[in-house]
């Protein structure tokens, strides 16, 4: 590591203020040796953070962000924003557990507002502060957005610049435009970024014409009419009809998003403008290590680097590729069998290693940006018509689309499957991210089925399931090497769940991937004389009711479990039955996900953190398997 001299004497991010840009840039050169640095512990994102390292720091140079507002859209992209706001010394901790989040928090500094985890609403959030500090007299406040292109053409963003145009606050949006999402930036809005890129005319002139324009006197009606009329037509011919301008917005750019003296100068600008202003800033992803200039999309979160060359470490020997891998294949093979397949992810094609599915599939591959509600919506459409599509979208980024899964999908009982990856802790990336919900936001809707894999076996056979199925159905699947246990499974049938083994004292029910952590602790209780049956539950909805009124009768225990929220999920399922049935619930206990946010760390850690890793649902069975003379003795 090199030496910090600048950086590690930060407390604040105010001494920036009177620095000159040479002493910026050398900020910025030890700000990349430290993110460089990281990814030789581990792994983290790192292409946008070293693409927004002049922006950060000109930024704050500029304003004061313990007084102004400072949104970063998204949150990925804060590590130079925490190395420069006094948290250079624990910033070796990053993404550990205990440590500083991979995110914004606001409990970690006072220059951190929101936890931005999702794209998109930076924008709506920066102008409800500012109309919010106007409101409580606090209007030399300044609100700042800073948003990528890629999070650009979410719908919300729109919403908040039609919004944000009728109130006319003094809002400033700074659009960093890399040409990138996580992959390469997709749609309409893309290609009009690329023009307003590389139109010479308009960048070489527009700063010129548009100073002159502002400057030319106002007089009263018909010369005011006219002269608004010539200027509005003089910027209309200059870019095809100033998009943003249109929604008004002042827009200014594009400039170099790597020349601090430029950006300073263009800030200080801005920042006494009236009314919204656009500043259009065009940076490069992974900008100051080669590897990543050359591919930001492997380098958006690249494994941790080996050598000082920056390659990068290989899974171990035996390590089974994740259930992401399984389900991609699975997508494929489906394509391959059925014409009417369709596959749609929202910006997310590599997360879900859908390259080989986009590459051998490209007129049935839809990419439809950082826009999860139209991706249901337009499924919806594609079903309707006779299509079989699958929208393959992060759990929790499936939460945006959620009035539409209800509306266009439940609603209308239309042939959409739904594979959710990270489906449960994702780890390191934390409570923005983790996969914890969609059990209970979409179990609560009629015609809906849900499934979760066990293992790595059961992902295509679902799969094919799902598509030959006449209504919705989702298939949820976890951050997570994926195993194959040994057995002869039982083909998918709709509402039947699969016993692994058989024990005559209890029984665990668990769903989806927390199969592996039951059956250890199956073995575990073996070794204790306590014999139990385990269950792989498949199914969600409809539950295998006949199964679980066998075990209410025949066990001294039930136990269930879960890599989601306690609260609506599969345990709250089986309770639901159990009420239903008059099974004698006494007995049950159900494991999964206290009904708090959960922190980031290593899934192995937080699944003992909760007592849902082997020794931890062994624990629970034993106290239920001696609590069970007390129940005998108190009756029904």
């Amino acid at each position: 590591m090199g030496v910090h001299k600048l950086l590690s004497k930060l407390e604040s991010a105010e001494p920036l203020r009177s620095m000159s840009v040479e002493e910026l840039d050398q900020l910025g050169l030890e700000i990349r040796d430290v993110l460089c640095n990281l990814l030789a512990t581990r792994t983290a994102h790192f292409a946008s953070n070293l693409g927004v390292v002049e922006l950060c720091l000109a930024l704050h140079s500029v304003f004061d962000f313990r007084k102004d507002r400072l949104i970063w859209d998204t949150g990925h992209q804060i590590y130079p924003h925490k190395l420069i706001t006094g948290r250079y010394g624990e910033f070796k901790t990053i993404r550990l557990r205990g440590g500083l989040m991979g995110y914004p928090n606001p409990q970690e500094s006072e220059y951190d507002l929101f936890m931005t985890g999702h794209a998109g609403c930076s924008v709506s959030t920066a102008l409800g502060l500012k109309s919010g500090d106007d409101l409580l007299n606090a209007s030399d406040r300044k609100s700042i957005a800073v948003i990528g292109d890629g999070a650009f053409p979410s719908g919300i963003v729109f919403e908040a610049m039609n919004n944000a145009g009728e109130l006319n606050k003094d809002l400033i949006v700074i659009l960093n435009d890399n040409k990138m999402s996580i992959c390469p930036r997709v749609g309409a809005m893309a290609n009009y970024l690329d023009r307003l890129r590389t139109n010479p005319f308009y960048t070489g002139l527009k700063s010129e014409v548009v100073k002159v324009l502002n400057r030319l006197p106002v007089f009263g009606d018909p010369t005011e009419r006219l002269l608004a009329q010539i200027k509005e037509g003089v910027k209309a011919g200059m870019v095809g009809g100033m998009l943003f301008e249109e929604f008004g917005f002042r827009y200014i750019g594009p400039i170099d998003g790597h020349d601090i003296r430029l950006l300073r100068k263009y800030l200080e600008m801005v920042r006494d403008q009236k009314g919204p202003t656009l500043l259009h800033v065009v940076t490069e992803k992974g900008r100051g290590y080669k590897p990543a200039e050359k591919d930001p999309v492997y380098f958006h979160t690249p494994p941790a680097f080996e050598d000082e060359d920056g390659n990068p470490r290989v899974l171990s020997v035996g390590e089974k590729p994740a259930f992401t891998n399984y389900a991609r294949d699975a997508i494929a093979s489906q394509m391959r069998r059925d014409s009417r397949v369709t596959v749609m992810t929202a910006a997310m094609c590599q997360g879900n290693k859908l390259e080989p599915v986009r590459d051998e599939f490209p007129d049935r591959f839809f990419d439809v940006g950082i826009c999860e509600s139209h991706a249901v919506a337009f499924a919806a459409g594609q079903a309707k018509v006779g299509l079989r599509p699958i929208v393959a979208i992060y759990s929790t980024f499936m939460q945006r689309s959620y009035d539409q899964i209800f509306q266009e999908v439940a609603l209308q009982n239309l042939p959409v499957t739904m594979m959710l990856d990270r489906a449960g802790l994702t780890g390191p990336d934390g409570p923005t991210h983790h996969g914890l919900f969609d059990i209970g936001y979409m179990r609560v809707f009629p015609n809906i089925v849900m499934m979760a894999p066990g293992d790595s076996t059961e992902v295509e056979p679902m799969l094919e399931f799902s598509l030959k199925h006449n209504g919705p159905c989702s298939i949820r699947y976890p951050k997570t090497s994926a195993l194959a246990f040994e057995r002869t499974p039982q083909r998918i049938e709709l509402g039947k769940a699969e016993v692994i083994r058989r024990g005559s004292d209890g029984a665990i029910v668990a769903i989806g991937a927390m199969l592996q952590q039951a059956l250890a602790a199956a073995e575990i209780l073996e070794q204790e004389g306590i014999h139990v049956t385990v269950v792989n539950g498949r199914f969600i909805k409809p539950l295998d009711v006949d199964l679980l009124g066998q075990l209410f009768e025949e066990c001294r225990f039930v136990v269930t479990v879960e890599e989601g929220a306690l609260a609506g999920g599969f345990g709250s399922a089986v309770l639901e039955a159990a009420c239903q049935h008059g099974w004698d619930t006494r007995i049950m206990r159900i494991l999964g996900i206290p009904d708090r946010f959960i922190e980031h760390g290593e899934r192995n850690e937080l699944l003992q953190e909760l007592g849902l890793d082997a020794s931890g649902i062994a624990r629970t069975c034993r106290q239920l398997s001696e609590n069970y003379a007390d129940i005998q003795a108190a009756g029904v």
